[in-house]
């Protein structure tokens, strides 16, 4: 039978075969991990969970923690958890493997995690500050909509 290689993932899927590479589940990205990564992730997932409501769920190679928008992913590597958190300034610290702009209001920050006894402070109050900033730039955004719905009704012409 006929099919092709995916793009993304690399699998063999035979014509007429349904295929959805972007959808997996956190134990399918998880489940060929090592035990200290094993141990590391278990710990990252108790810390993000202690931390309020918000939604978890895998996403192609990452697992994402979401409040209105993501905060903060890890994405499972062979020998490290590659962490990427969104923060409202750029960190300067040895964790921190690289950093970037965003977008205007965030900026993210690459960590690898080997172990469990790595995801204490500094990395846990970082996971928090981006937790509690998700819900002010949520917040803002909210405020900056209603702003621009008044000001578009009260630049209207009144009829005559």
């Amino acid at each position: 039978m006929a099919g092709q290689k995916c793009y993304h993932c690399k699998q063999w899927i035979e014509d007429g075969e349904e295929h959805n590479c972007w959808t997996t589940t956190e134990a399918a990205l998880t489940q060929e991990l090592s035990d200290d990564l094993w141990d590391a992730w278990e710990r990252l997932r108790e810390t993000a969970v202690s931390f309020g409501d918000q939604r978890i769920y895998a996403s192609h190679k990452a697992i994402m923690f979401s409040r209105k928008s993501c905060y903060f992913f890890v994405r499972p590597k062979r020998n490290f958890l590659e962490l990427c958190v969104f923060l409202g300034r750029t960190l300067k610290a040895p964790q921190v493997r690289r950093s970037d702009r965003a977008s205007k209001s965030k900026v993210y920050h690459i960590i690898h995690i080997k172990h469990r006894d790595e995801v204490e402070a500094p990395i846990t109050n970082w996971l928090r500050e981006a937790y509690e900033l998700s819900e002010v730039l949520a917040s803002k955004a909210s405020m900056a909509r209603v702003k621009s719905k008044h000001k578009l009704k009260s630049n209207r012409i009144p009829p005559r």
